[in-house]
């Protein structure tokens, strides 16, 4: 046993034995901890990381659970050390104190462990992955870090938004960019008195002219709306590996030149207007004024 042998050790460079059996288990300890522990982290870690490149996890997967295979080659290398030191009595009394104290804090701890269960979740589903755009309770940006606790977000203003895992697994999450393709839609309203056909016409031309947008699925337009003052002709496009910053950009082009084409082809894009009518009666107004 690794304690006797450097108690012995000791004992044989001339300490006396109350002193070289409890310096051999502090010896014993720290020796088969940084073995334990340095090794297993030079030969499970690695292996670990195998494993899962070799399943397909994505990084933002990978990552979280080289940490808690780290944290758990620390604490069989610290329950190993304890035995190999002979503190298994410290070790059993140790337990008992852990459990008592984990149900206090596991009370009082509630909202982490919701946290720490929905970041599993995340992990497990992948409702969207570390650089996705998504969108959740009026709130918009890109997934700049995801943990077992919380979420980092960067908005589009550049401010960093710490959001519990709870928050995002609790409702609705939209994520725009979790497919290979992301449909668009733009309504332009045009006057009663211009060409339907020919600004539908207009449309899918500058949508089949724009580089970024897709021939396949094919732009459309439907006539969708009869407003007060204009026609309504919703547009639909589809691009492809969309990104908030693409997104916004081939819109903006887009939109930019149908309204340029409708200027050339001198059709109307109104103003919407409302017309307000009625009568006012005034009674005793004879009365106020004092008139005869």
């Amino acid at each position: 046993m690794p304690l006797q042998v450097v108690a012995d050790f000791l004992i044989d460079a001339g300490l006396d034995g109350a002193i070289a059996r409890p310096l051999g288990s502090l010896i014993t300890f720290v020796l088969v901890f940084a073995v334990l522990y340095w090794g297993g982290k030079a030969i499970v870690l690695p292996m670990v990381s195998r494993v899962l490149h070799k399943r397909g996890l994505d990084k933002h997967a990978r990552t979280p659970i080289r940490k808690m295979v780290a944290v758990l080659v620390l604490f069989a290398a610290i329950a190993v050390a304890f035995g190999m030191a002979g503190y298994g009595n410290f070790l059993t009394s140790l337990a008992t104190i852990a459990a008592a104290a984990t149900l206090a804090i596991g009370f009082a701890m509630q909202d982490v462990i919701a946290n720490f269960v929905a970041g599993v979740f995340i992990y497990t589903d992948k409702p969207f992955r570390i650089g996705d755009w998504i969108e959740w309770d009026g709130n918009a940006g890109i997934v700049d870090d995801i943990s077992l606790r919380v979420t980092r977000v960067r908005t589009f203003d550049n401010e960093l938004l710490t959001v519990p895992n709870s928050n995002l697994t609790g409702g609705v999450i939209k994520n725009p960019v979790a497919k290979d393709q992301l449909r668009m839609q733009f309504l332009f309203g045009i006057g009663y008195d211009d060409d339907i056909d020919e600004a539908t016409d207009i449309i899918i031309e500058e949508a089949e002219k724009h580089e970024n947008i897709l021939e396949d699925p094919e732009p459309s337009v439907r006539l969708t709306e009869l407003g007060d003052s204009s026609v309504g002709l919703k547009s639909r496009i589809w691009i492809a590996n969309p990104a908030r910053s693409d997104f916004v950009k081939t819109k903006g082009e887009y939109v930019k030149a149908v309204k340029e084409r409708f200027d050339q082809e001198g059709i109307s894009i109104p103003y919407p207007n409302r017309t307000i009518g009625g009568s006012l009666d005034i009674e005793g107004y004879e009365a106020v004024t004092g008139d005869d």
